[in-house]
């Protein structure tokens, strides 16, 4: 079993202990630096990055392989990367970049296929002169989204 495998292995089982925390991303660099990201259904604590920390440093042997290791949690202004991290963020501000367009709106619903996004937009009156605010739906496929960050406001 090579090294990348053993880690994986070790996190896998891990994570099953904590079925609302879930990996983002498991990198291994040559020079056998380990860096976890976690999210959470509920967001990440730090108790759950000590126990996954915990876990992995406990069963590899630094005889065998020495190593370095990073867990943390998905950072505020980190692009959502998963589906189930925009099922957890629906009615929260989205900041979504499509190939055409730049869009900030509230993130409706999340499904496994699609996102709803729903914001205000000024646009030209229909009759007359100036502009009035319209109420934009937009059901966007995930496959159209290049990058989505949730917005913090305060």
């Amino acid at each position: 079993m090579t090294f990348k495998e053993k880690v994986n292995k070790l996190l896998t089982e891990c994570l099953l202990e904590k079925p609302t925390v879930f990996l983002i991303d498991l990198i291994i660099t040559d020079a056998f630096k380990i860096i976890i990201t976690l999210d959470g259904d509920n967001g990440v604590v730090l108790q759950d990055c000590i126990d996954v920390s915990r876990a992995i440093e406990n069963n590899l042997d630094r005889e065998e392989q020495d190593f370095s290791l990073e867990v943390a949690s998905v950072g505020v202004g980190s692009p959502l990367k998963m589906i189930r991290q925009y099922k957890k963020n629906v009615g929260r501000t989205l900041i979504v970049k499509t190939a055409t367009e730049n869009i900030e709106a509230e993130l409706v619903e999340a499904n496994d296929d699609f996102v709803i996004l729903s914001w205000q937009a000024r646009e030209p009156k229909k009759i007359g002169k100036g502009k009035e605010t319209v109420q934009k739906r937009l059901e966007l496929p995930y496959a159209d989204i290049k990058e989505a960050i949730v917005t913090v406001t305060f």
